[in-house]
C-alpha cells in the first residue's frame, strides 16, 4: 500500500514539476530569454518525463524544440568528453595528474623560450591554473588544425603556472591534445566508444551526420568567418578550425541524453568512473584562489543536498541534476535551471521572479 501510495505521490510530483518547468521555460522565450529549451524529470536512475518550449528560432514558422532536439553543447563539451575522457585515463593508471605536460607535447616547449611552461602540470590544466591565456581568436590567422595547435605552443603565459586561476579555452584544447596523445586516437574516437556508446547516448557525438541538421537549432548567422549560417556544425571558431573536434567544445547532444551522463556522474546506472575519481574531480583545488574543480566543469549547485553536482560553461550551457526534486536542466542559456537552449544568451536577473535563484526555489518548493 505503502508503495502504491508513493508511487502515486511520484506521478502527482513529476506532473507538477513538468507543468511548472514548462511555464518558467515559455515565460523565458516570451521574454526573448532564449528561443527554445529542453528539460528532464529524473528519479534515482530513470528519467520520468522530458519536456521542451519555444522553437528553434524566434520566427514564428521556426522548428519547434522538441525533447529529441539536439544542440551544441559549447563548453559542456570540456565536462561530457574532456574531462571524462581524463578520468577513466587516470582510473586505469594512464594518466599521472602531477606530469608535466611537455612530457607528451613536447611542442610546448617552444624551443625554450620560456622555462616556466616546464611546470605546467595535467592537474593546472584542469583546474585552468596554468597560466596560459583564457582566449584568442586563433581562427583569424591559422587555417588548418596544425596552425592552431602551433599558435598555443607558442602561445606566451599570462602568469606564473599556479599562480591565477582563469577559464582557458586555450588550455584546454593543450589538454585535449595531450590526452589524445596518451590514449593513442583522436578524442572523438576515444569519447564515442568509451563514454557515448557505454551510456548509451545515441544522440551523442562530435560531427553529427548530415542527417541531423534539420534537428539541430542553429546558433549564429556568421557572416565574419565562415559566411554562412552555422547549424549541424560546432559554432566554436576555433574548434571549427580543428575540424569540429576539440576539447574546448564540438560535442553535440540532447537532454536525455545528458541526463544519462548526470546520472552516471551521480552514481546512478552505468559506471564509467571509479566514484574515488569523481571526488577528487569534483572537489575545488585550494590553490590557486579562486581555482576550480579539475573538471572545470562539474561544480557544487546553489542547494548543496548530498551528492548534488551541477555542469557549467560560460559560454551558457548548463545540466544540473537536483536530486530532491529529480530535475536534470542542460541547455545553450545562462538560465541555470533551463534544460537544452539555443543560443548566447544574457542571464535572466536573479532578482527577477524567474531568476535562476528564484526558479530553483521554485521547482524546489513545487
Amino acid at each position: 500500500m505503502s508503495s502504491h501510495i508513493s508511487s502515486q505521490r511520484c506521478l502527482i510530483l513529476t506532473a507538477r514539476l513538468r507543468e511548472r518547468a514548462i511555464s518558467i521555460l515559455e515565460q523565458a522565450v516570451a521574454n526573448r530569454v532564449f528561443p527554445g529549451a529542453s528539460f528532464a524529470v529524473t528519479r534515482g536512475s530513470e528519467i520520468l518525463t522530458t519536456s521542451s518550449a519555444g522553437r528553434f528560432t524566434y520566427e514564428a514558422d521556426s522548428p519547434e524544440v522538441l525533447p529529441e532536439t539536439a544542440f551544441d553543447l559549447a563548453s559542456v563539451t570540456k565536462v561530457v568528453a574532456t574531462t571524462s575522457m581524463a578520468m577513466i585515463l587516470y582510473d586505469r593508471g594512464k594518466l599521472d595528474l602531477n606530469a608535466n605536460v611537455i612530457d607528451r607535447v613536447p611542442e610546448f616547449h617552444n624551443k625554450g623560450r620560456d622555462s616556466r611552461r616546464r611546470q605546467i602540470t595535467f592537474r593546472m590544466l584542469l583546474a585552468h591554473s596554468s597560466g596560459l591565456p583564457g582566449y584568442a581568436r586563433l581562427f583569424e590567422k591559422a587555417q588548418t588544425s596544425e596552425a592552431l595547435l602551433q599558435a598555443i605552443y607558442e602561445m606566451p603565459l599570462e602568469a606564473d603556472p599556479d599562480t591565477r586561476a582563469e577559464y582557458s579555452d586555450i588550455g584546454f584544447i593543450l589538454l585535449g591534445e595531450a590526452l589524445s596523445r596518451i590514449a593513442g586516437e583522436p578524442l572523438d574516437e576515444f569519447c564515442q566508444r568509451e563514454i557515448f556508446n557505454p551510456l548509451q547516448m545515441t544522440i551523442t557525438r562530435y560531427l553529427p551526420p548530415e542527417d541531423w541538421k534539420s534537428r539541430i537549432p542553429p546558433t549564429v548567422n556568421d557572416q565574419q568567418f565562415r559566411h554562412r549560417a552555422i547549424q549541424g556544425e560546432v559554432n566554436d571558431e576555433n574548434a571549427s578550425v580543428l575540424g569540429g573536434v576539440s576539447a574546448h567544445a564540438g560535442v553535440f547532444s540532447n537532454v536525455e541524453d545528458v541526463s544519462k551522463f548526470a546520472l552516471c556522474i551521480l552514481g546512478y546506472g552505468p559506471q564509467l568512473f571509479r566514484r574515488e575519481t569523481v571526488q577528487l574531480f569534483v572537489t575545488r583545488q585550494n590553490l590557486p584562489p579562486g581555482a576550480r574543480v579539475l573538471s572545470g566543469g562539474i561544480h557544487r549547485p546553489p542547494f548543496r543536498n548530498r551528492g548534488n553536482i551541477s555542469l557549467k560553461a560560460p559560454a551558457g550551457t548548463w545540466a544540473t541534476p537536483e536530486p530532491l526534486c529529480g530535475l536534470i536542466y542542460s541547455g545553450r542559456s545562462r538560465l541555470l535551471c533551463s534544460a537544452t537552449a539555443h543560443g548566447r544568451t544574457r542571464p535572466i536577473k536573479t532578482s527577477s521572479n524567474s531568476g535562476p535563484n528564484s526558479t530553483m526555489r521554485s521547482w524546489k518548493n513545487c
